[in-house]
């Protein structure tokens, strides 16, 4: 099985935990899937695709550990105009 393969699965995964909503364990799987696209790009010498997907996973970590602190600024609910 290769990396792209079970970087997909992992976010097929993620997906269904998303629509269960169990958000923080969601994006744990996505930073696998990540993790499992960055070796991926690392074999293929895409150095790059390393580099840019480095950058997402650390913003993506970011953004978990301010849900789980409580710290997160925005939420999905609407405000009392509807917006």
């Amino acid at each position: 099985m290769s990396f792209a393969v079970l970087g997909g699965l992992l976010l097929n995964v993620g997906a269904f935990l998303t629509y269960k909503g169990k958000i923080y364990e969601a994006v744990i799987v996505y930073l696998f899937a990540d993790m499992c696209w960055i070796i991926m790009a690392y074999e293929r010498d895409d150095y790059f695709g390393v580099f840019s997907i480095i950058i997402g996973v650390t913003f993506g970590f970011f953004a978990y550990l301010k849900m789980k602190n409580g710290t997160m600024k925005k939420n999905l609910n609407k405000d009392e105009n509807g917006l």
